[in-house]
């Protein structure tokens, strides 16, 4: 009988994704991205699905229109992302991911591979499987959606 609660399950997760995400950000730092934070990720990969706007941007991470322009603009900065003319609209512009951009999106992934492969070592292939499918069993095909940063982005601003 454990005498864990609801509450330290959520904690347990929440502080997995965050030993991960802190690890990663280390590690992209180490790899020439030291500007970069889980915040910028998420954008990204909303601009890549057709975020191409404030606006747009603003509703698919569930943040007010301001917020994703400050993004934009330090993922600009960054040369993350860059401003193209709209093809139809002339007095609008759309957000596009550069080379750049999509070259630390790919590290991430690398290292979040291999952060993976050091817990495989760490407790064995067996127990992370053990533990990955079950979170597939109790979570389906969910995986963390864009809108994420709504709740997270006050502690990974910037």
């Amino acid at each position: 009988m454990s005498s864990r609660t609801g509450a330290d399950l959520a904690l347990l997760l929440l502080a997995g994704f965050r030993t991960l995400a802190d690890q990663a950000t280390a590690e992209l730092a180490q790899r020439g991205y030291e500007d970069v934070r889980p915040v910028h990720d998420f954008a990204l990969r909303a601009i890549l699905s057709g975020a191409d706007s404030a606006s747009a941007l603003g509703r698919k991470m569930s943040v007010t229109k301001q917020a994703a322009a400050k993004t934009i603009s330090l993922l600009e900065e960054r040369r993350y992302v860059r401003r193209e003319p709209h093809s139809t609209d002339h007095r609008r512009t759309r957000i596009r991911v550069t080379d750049r951009g999509l070259a630390m999106l790919q590290a991430g992934e690398t290292i979040f591979d291999e952060l993976r492969e050091q817990w495989e070592q760490q407790v064995g292939t067996a127990s992370l499987s053990s533990l990955e499918e079950t979170l597939h069993e109790l979570l389906g095909d969910k995986t963390i959606r864009l809108d994420s940063p709504g709740w997270i982005m006050r502690d990974f601003e910037n």
